[in-house]
Parts: structure tokens; sequence; C-alpha cells
């Protein structure tokens, strides 16, 4: 068990070296406050419009994207960032909400100056940039939502929340590496699947825990309401989407499919999950 937990810690260690580096090198990383006072940190490459704000999903940070950053800041601005309780960004907060989350990227957005973006939220953050829509009304031109929002009217049961949230908290490592691992085909790359796994278990377990709750409670529906712009979904097929259930709720919802890979697209298969995007972010612009 030491070896193991020794192997996961040297792991993020060379995560968040990797990220500094590539961060002061080609970024400038800033500071934002979130709605209840919470620093943002974010970090912004790039010129032109609509930015592209990439939100990261559960117990991740803007190292996600590292794939994508340098892909599209050729073109565009490009906006990541850390909520709250993940990264470099602050942890004092006591409720970490979708609703709260939505105000960061809020907060973020308007710390840029940004006049027109294209939000872009992976797992979790499908939730999160919804919530920032409802916040940022003229500013946003689209969604992009990954591998997330398959069914619009799927609400986890009391007894499915407590299926995934209980062995978390009985042991929060083991339980994240199990979670995490079943988001991966077979056929992943094992050095990608043990670096994502060493990076989701080294959050901070209170605001993990913390954070999943409310993400499971948060119906989906209720924030269709203010979706007056395009939505995409772009996901694999490991889990199903139900396009004909979501098209019921938004005349504006898409769905692109990148078969064969798992829950993180855009780090199994970089270059296609880039080439699937930038043809969506066209759609939008369109």
């Amino acid at each position: 068990m030491k070896r193991i937990s020794r192997g996961i810690g040297v792991l993020f260690i060379l995560i968040g070296i990797a990220w500094l580096v590539w961060s002061q090198v080609t970024g400038h990383q800033k500071t934002a406050v979130s709605g209840d006072g919470v620093p943002i940190s974010y970090s912004v490459y790039g010129k032109g419009e609509p930015a592209l704000v990439f939100v990261h999903g559960w117990c991740a940070d803007r190292y996600t994207w590292y794939h994508q950053v340098p892909y599209f800041d050729k073109k565009y601005k490009v906006v990541a960032l850390d909520l709250a309780g993940h990264g470099s960004s602050g942890r004092q907060r006591q409720v970490y909400t979708q609703e709260a989350f939505g105000e960061d990227v809020a907060a973020v957005v308007r710390a840029v100056g940004c006049r027109k973006v294209i939000l872009i939220g992976h797992s979790m953050s499908g939730t999160v940039i919804l919530e920032a829509n409802l916040l940022l009304k003229g500013k946003v031109a689209g969604l992009i939502a990954i591998d997330t929002l398959e069914n619009f009217e799927r609400i986890a049961t009391p007894e499915q929340i407590r299926q995934y949230i209980d062995p978390i908290k009985e042991d929060f490592v083991k339980g994240t590496s199990a979670f995490v691992r079943e988001m991966f085909p077979q056929n992943a790359d094992p050095k990608l699947v043990d670096r994502v796994v060493a990076k989701v278990s080294s959050a901070v377990p209170s605001i993990a825990l913390n954070a999943l709750e409310y993400y499971f409670k948060t119906p989906v529906i209720p924030l269709l309401s203010g979706v007056d712009v395009p939505l995409w979904c772009l996901n694999a097929d490991f889990w199903p989407s139900a396009p004909e259930i979501n098209r019921k709720y938004l005349k504006s919802y898409n769905l692109r499919i990148i078969p064969g890979l798992g829950h993180f697209l855009m780090l199994e298969a970089p270059d296609e999950f880039n080439r699937q995007l930038e043809d969506i972010i066209q759609q939008i612009e369109k």
C-alpha cells in the first residue's frame, strides 16, 4: 500500500511540474474573485473571439486541457481555469454546488473582459457551464459539453448516489481509483489511466465528496430554460446518449460521438478530439 501511495504521489508531482512549466511558458496565470469571495485561478492564451473557456471536471484542473490550449490558441483567445477547491484556486468555500462553480466561470469571463465566449465543460462541468450561461446573458455564443449531459431527464436516485459515494467515503484513494478506472475502456493507455487516477486521488476528500454529492443532486432540465444558444455534446460511446429525449427540451441540441473512447476523450485521443471540437466551434460560429 505504501508503494502504491508513493507511486501516486510521484505521478502527481510530475503532473504538477509539467503543468507549472507549461503555464509559465505559454500562459499568464491570473486570479479572479468569485461571487462568494473565493479566488479563482486562470490562464489566458492567444487572441480572437469568441473566446474559448475550458472548464475541467471533478477533481481535475486546467491541466485537463494540456493538448487543447496549444492547438486552439493560434486562432482563439483560450481561457482555462481552476474551479474553487481545485488546482490553484481557493479552498475556503463551505459548499461546492454546481451553482457556485458557475459563479467561478462567470467571474473569470468578466475578469478577462470577453465580449463573446463559447463555454466548454467536461463531465461534471456540463452542468457548470449551464449555470454559468444563466449568469452571462449576451456573452455566450455556444455551449459544448464533453462526455456529459447524455440524458437530460436522468436523475440519480439516493441509492445510486450512495453506491458511488460510499466507497469513496470509506477509503478515498481506493474508492476514487476504482471510480476513475471504470471510466476508461479496456484498451486505454495504462500510463494515462494511472496519471488520471493519481490526479483525482490527490484531491481534498472533503471538497471532492461535497462537490460530487451536489453534482448528483443537480437536475439539468431547470437549467435548460436559460439556453438560447446552440448546445453541443461531444461524447464517447462508452455510455449511451439519448438524443431523442434531449431534443424534446432544446431545438438547438446537437450530439456528436467519438467511438471507442472512454470518459477522458481530450486525453485519450487528443488529435481526433481537437479536430471534432474545432468543427463544432465552426458550426457555432456560422
